[in-house]
């Protein structure tokens, strides 16, 4: 008996029982959109969840700081042993896998705006990298390298603004203060050491000690501020986009070129030590910049942890998002493993189900196996028949299923306003492949018996 001929008397006989029919594709139906929706939403999660972590800092960088000089230093060398310079960044370039390596420097400095204060922590980054964030802006740009030092502020900046009495407006009353940074004057003290030394000196009525320059850290001894600091006029070359309550990686921070500010904290802490730079041990500064941070980029996700071994072997302190990741795969196995389970109950109710409508099958056509088996068939050819009779029962239902789960994930990407359900192009032939298998296997015990149907008994049976 040619497949065909199979295939036909089997659709014939579906057609034959309809509604049977339809119930039990209906079964296999929303076990197989049950299970493709629970992985779907699964896999959106686990995609969420990877979008997060390349919002904090990426799947790929390290982020490494300087390490632990030896307790009994004695010498600058020793001193500075561990801590990042351009001589680091060189050394962390060849290592395999290592495609880029951005050195960040960031100072606490004061801003002044209008009748606002702010205090933030400026981080200055090469302009390639930061453009490279793809942060979105709601007003202006990044500067360009011809310009002088501009500052990108984050869009919650404003709620770190504090009055004159020194109370923050935002926190008090939950309304965020207007000022317009990009058109008005934004001035920045850099030396915020200082400017809280002189002014509280001038609030107690006398001389109190400070360290604007750094001279404390130095050992040099206790200094009097006769003068503030001075303040600069730094244009605001953007903001970055978000509302007063949307919180991003950025949205509290204060931006800029790192070679910009480099060249301004030299000029204006000429033979003096900069803030948050170390000093020699006679309290003299340093000649090179001493940088906060370097975020080092790998070729591979991969590769992470084998990188990360090896610049906590040189002495740095390295992290990176390798065991969230690592962590989040497992939860979103475990999760997907989970809804897949639940999914396939509903499966499982199918197939026990396709395995009575086709033991009900065989006993309605009895004589007409008896009639086959007489007429000369095979009895594997008796057995296909049915098998194929429960294949095309998994096809329709299959089938009908991954549409209902395509739109039922298009319903609660819709409620959601997200990609809370995806489902993976893979996922399309495999759940249809898998239903028509699951529903042949249901299939296979009947398909037996009526293989092994007696045909006298089949022929004389009612």
């Amino acid at each position: 008996m040619r497949f065909s001929d199979k295939f036909q008397m089997a659709l014939s006989s579906l057609i034959k029982r309809k509604l049977r029919t339809l119930l039990t594709v209906m079964g296999v139906m929303i076990g197989v959109a049950a299970i493709v929706t629970m992985m779907g939403l699964g896999e959106g999660l686990n995609r969420q969840s990877m979008e997060m972590i390349e919002e904090f800092g990426g799947m790929r960088t390290i982020n490494v700081r300087q390490g632990n000089a030896p307790g009994d230093s004695k010498t600058d060398a020793q001193t500075t042993q561990y801590m990042l310079t351009d001589q680091t960044i060189e050394d962390l370039k060849k290592i395999d896998h290592v495609q880029s390596v951005d050195p960040e420097l960031s100072l606490n400095v004061i801003g002044k705006a209008g009748r606002y204060t702010f205090y933030n922590y400026l981080t200055g980054m090469p302009l390639e990298s930061l453009k490279d964030k793809r942060w979105e802006m709601a007003e202006g740009d990044w500067p360009s390298e011809r310009d002088e030092l501009k500052i990108v502020y984050g869009n919650m900046i404003r709620q770190d603004f504090t009055d004159s009495s020194g109370k923050y407006p935002y926190f008090e009353s939950g309304i965020t203060p207007e000022y317009d940074m990009m058109n008005s004057p934004v001035y920045i003290i850099y030396d915020a050491a200082g400017y809280e030394a002189y002014k509280n000196q001038g609030s107690s009525g006398a001389d109190a000690s400070a360290d604007p320059a750094g001279t404390a850290a130095s050992g040099s001894g206790d200094v009097t501020v006769k003068s503030p600091p001075k303040k600069h006029l730094v244009p605001t070359a953007g903001i970055l986009a978000g509302g007063d309550e949307e919180w991003y990686e950025y949205s509290y921070g204060t931006y800029c070129d790192i070679e910009k500010l480099k060249k301004v904290l030299k000029k204006e802490f000429k033979n003096k030590v900069i803030p948050g730079q170390p000093v020699r041990k006679n309290g003299k500064p340093y000649n090179e910049f001493f940088y906060t941070q370097l975020d080092v980029e790998v070729d591979d996700s991969e590769n992470v942890a084998a990188v990360q071994r090896i610049i906590k072997d040189m002495g740095y302190d390295a992290s990176s998002n390798s065991e969230w990741i690592e962590q989040e795969k497992q939860t979103a196995r475990s999760r997907q493993a989970m809804l897949g389970g639940i999914g396939a109950v509903s499966l499982i109710v199918a197939a026990i189900g396709i395995a009575n409508t086709m033991m009900m099958s065989i006993y309605e056509r009895t004589k007409e196996i008896g009639v086959m088996k007489v007429l000369g068939c095979a009895l594997r050819d008796i057995q296909q028949l049915f098998l194929v009779e429960a294949g095309l029962i998994g096809l329709a239902g299959g089938v009908t299923g991954l549409l209902l789960s395509v739109i039922a994930g298009a319903v609660i990407n819709k409620i959601t306003d997200a990609k809370t359900t995806v489902i993976p192009v893979w996922m399309y032939p495999v759940s249809i492949i898998f239903a028509i298998l699951v529903s042949m296997i249901a299939g296979y015990a009947p398909s037996k018996r009526a293989m092994r149907l007696s045909a006298l008994e089949a022929i004389r049976s009612n």
